[in-house]
């Protein structure tokens, strides 16, 4: 059982959080079953990228979105575990992005402006893992 009632930003700060990693469940789920026509609409350079992906990679990109949304669902249902999933979820963001940012071309793909969302993300699933580690040490998550 929880020992303290969490502040109202507490709620405000998951809830968003949660939210925020619903949309990138489904950036995933539009990304990972984009059919043949639809990648066949964009840009030549977009589709070569999207093409070329490695599965390793989507599935990176599906523990970082699933683990986030999971890790915040459990930060609302006040529960330790969400530290470790938030965790994981940050391990599959690292992979993800390490492979956009250093083993591809989406730099090219995307201009200066494609720096900007990963950063954030992993901000915020960064983040996200303190806030965590400061739910459980004040006795809001059990």
């Amino acid at each position: 059982m929880t020992n303290q009632k969490p502040p109202t930003w507490f709620w405000v700060v998951s809830i968003l959080a949660f939210v925020w990693n619903l949309l990138g469940v489904g950036a995933y789920l539009s990304q990972a079953y984009a059919s043949d026509d639809v990648i066949a609409q964009m840009e030549q350079a977009m589709q070569d990228l999207i093409n070329q992906t490695p599965a390793w990679v989507t599935a990176a990109f599906a523990v970082a979105v699933w683990g986030g949304a999971l890790g915040c669902l459990l930060l609302l249902l006040r529960k330790k575990l969400a530290q470790t999933v938030l965790i994981i979820s940050v391990a599959g963001i690292v992979v993800q992005m390490f492979y956009n940012v250093v083993m591809s071309n989406s730099m090219e793909v995307y201009g200066p402006g494609g720096i900007v969302m990963p950063i954030m993300t992993l901000a915020i699933g960064i983040a996200l893992v303190f806030l965590a580690k400061k739910g459980t040490a004040a006795g809001w998550l059990s």
